[in-house]
């Protein structure tokens, strides 16, 4: 065993590729239940209830919550405060990282027989609107995207946050079964663009449909039909939570700070812009 390990370690040396050889295969593994995916991994600290999960203080570990069937490459194990935790990667949540993503090992299940990505079934447009008015009133959760929360936190962390909530892409996500980017960055492009460059906001909502997407990077907001929208606020300094605007009255509202653009502008220009995007197979056309 020695030689053979000496053998693949001078290989790699000396002939590309070959380090790939000595790696262990890769091991995966599936959600179980809704499973928190972290920026950190001190779950205990996390989850033990000595701190408040406050995004309007920048405490913000984390990332969205995986929904059940969720595949994950295990990257990384290890024991912190007694409990393991996995260095993963999701093609669920694609978003590149600097401090990396972790969840809680008792939330998965590992992975022997043939992969399988969690599947993705689109709701029809009317169930879409009934369950993004059935989160009515739930609160802002940074990185929430399950309005009733993660059941499994409330076993294994009884004193922490069950994190039932949703944020602005995760009321979506929770809506689409997963099916819509988690992130504002990705639902910038996502779908059709909808020109609304130079329009009024009485002539933007003649042309918008139900569960287009008044977005940009940083917030997004749903068209929940003719005469509404929709929204998860964070509300630091006001109302907070899931709640509905008439749609003309959150337009000359957005249109103060923010100008329409057919796409959002690269650089500081970007920072004053909003889009709309038509993603909906049942709505989409071509934009005009």
């Amino acid at each position: 065993m020695k030689r053979l390990l000496f053998v693949l370690a001078v290989g790699a040396a000396f002939f590309p590729g070959a380090d790939a050889l000595a790696k262990a295969p890769a091991r995966h593994a599936v959600a179980i239940s809704p499973t928190p995916v972290l920026n950190t991994p001190d779950f205990k600290k996390v989850f033990g209830g000595k701190i408040k999960l406050d995004p309007c203080k920048g405490v913000r570990p984390i990332e969205f919550v995986a929904l059940t069937g969720t595949l994950f490459t295990i990257l990384e194990e290890s024991i912190k405060d007694g409990v393991t935790v996995y260095r993963v990667a999701s093609d669920d949540y694609p978003y590149l990282s600097q401090t990396k993503f972790f969840i809680d090992a008792r939330f998965v299940e590992m992975v022997s027989g043939p992969l399988r990505e969690r599947p993705r079934s689109l709701p029809a447009v009317v169930e879409i609107q009934r369950r993004l008015l059935a989160a009515l009133g739930r609160p802002y959760v940074w990185g929430g995207n399950v309005k009733e929360g993660a059941p499994l936190l409330r076993s294994y962390y009884p004193d922490g946050d069950a994190l039932a909530g949703a944020d602005c892409s995760g009321l979506l996500y929770e809506a689409t079964d997963g099916f819509t980017p988690r992130n504002t960055s990705a639902l910038t492009g996502f779908g059709q663009a909808v020109a609304v460059a130079g329009l009024s906001a009485r002539e933007i909502a003649g042309k918008l449909k139900p569960l287009d997407l008044l977005v940009w990077k940083g917030h997004v907001v749903m068209v929940l039909d003719a005469d509404s929208v929709i929204e998860s606020r964070m509300g630091c300094a006001g109302r907070s939570g899931v709640m509905t605007t008439p749609l003309q009255q959150a337009l000359r509202k957005l249109m103060k700070s923010r100008q329409p653009q057919d796409l959002i502008p690269e650089g500081s220009a970007g920072a004053e812009s909003f889009v709309v995007r038509r993603w909906h197979p049942a709505l989409t056309l071509k934009a005009s």
